[in-house]
């Protein structure tokens, strides 16, 4: 497969690694981008974290919850220029499209560009055809997810490219503890709450790299699995969220602050979408 310069480029936005080492990478991986990510973690290469949200471009991402509090949605909204993500109407359409998804809870993005937009007869996504023929940008309505649990709180930093919706198994969960815990998500970018909650396919994917990284510095083979099984453990309590280092007091982590609020109180989900 030939690679080309503007794949090279998109490899370097993505990761931060030299234009000659992703040219190697992309060739060695046959132009799949997420091998190619795999290749330059394992030769130790600068990368961004891996994150479901790194292709997102211009645009707004919008959290809101219910107002029972037992529902929250996030959606993106993109365009292609920041000029118009900071227009008035094009504000009002994306929240538009947000208020659909928190009033009807579609189970798929998919089905939420299939509603009614606002309930004037013309569905979602082909009010977003019309609004792009209108300001003549591409526009998309690119990630939709909802959370439902006991309590939810939304959080949206300033700015609206950074979102976060996070559930909890009790409702009397204080303001300020729910709040602290999505901003640690926006902040942290966890990939999971918990160790049992990680992809088992992202986990294989860690302890690969992580096992190519100890042969390229020269570990024996035989300790190699061990000292893998430490890194592993770093990975989680710096990418699973009651494992990772509160950000407000370093000396606890997110179960512990938790904990401290009260004994029961725990994460059920949460989603992030973040335009950076």
């Amino acid at each position: 497969m030939a690679i080309t310069a503007a794949d090279v480029n998109k490899l370097r936005q993505m990761t931060g690694a030299g234009m000659m080492d992703c040219k190697k990478a992309l060739e060695e991986a046959n132009g799949d981008f997420e091998q190619a990510i795999d290749f330059l973690r394992k030769k130790g290469q600068k990368v961004a974290a891996n994150r479901a949200d790194r292709d997102a471009k211009e645009g707004l991402v919008i959290a809101k919850v219910t107002a029972d509090g037992k529902k929250g949605v996030l959606v993106v909204v993109n365009c292609e220029t920041d000029f118009v993500a900071k227009n008035e109407d094009f504000t009002n359409f994306a929240n538009t499209i947000a208020n659909v998804a928190l009033e009807k809870q579609p189970k798929s993005i998919d089905e939420l560009k299939s509603l009614s937009y606002a309930g004037n007869g013309i569905t979602i996504a082909d009010k977003v055809m019309e609004y792009t023929g209108k300001i003549g940008e591409k526009i998309d309505v690119s990630k939709y997810e909802m959370v439902d649990a006991e309590k939810v709180i939304a959080y949206n930093h300033p700015g609206n490219k950074l979102a976060t919706v996070v559930g909890f198994n009790k409702t009397n969960v204080t303001e300020e503890v729910a709040k602290d815990v999505a901003m640690q998500v926006a902040a942290m970018a966890p990939v999971a709450v918990d160790k049992t909650d990680v992809d088992p396919k992202l986990l294989e994917r860690e302890v690969e790299i992580a096992k190519e990284q100890l042969r390229n510095e020269g570990k024996p083979e035989d300790k190699i699995e061990m000292i893998a099984k430490g890194k592993i453990e770093k990975f989680y309590k710096e990418s699973t969220l009651l494992n990772q280092e509160f950000i407000k007091d370093g000396k606890k982590n997110v179960n512990q602050y938790l904990k401290d609020a009260d004994k029961e109180l725990t994460v059920t989900g949460f989603k992030r979408f973040s335009l950076s």
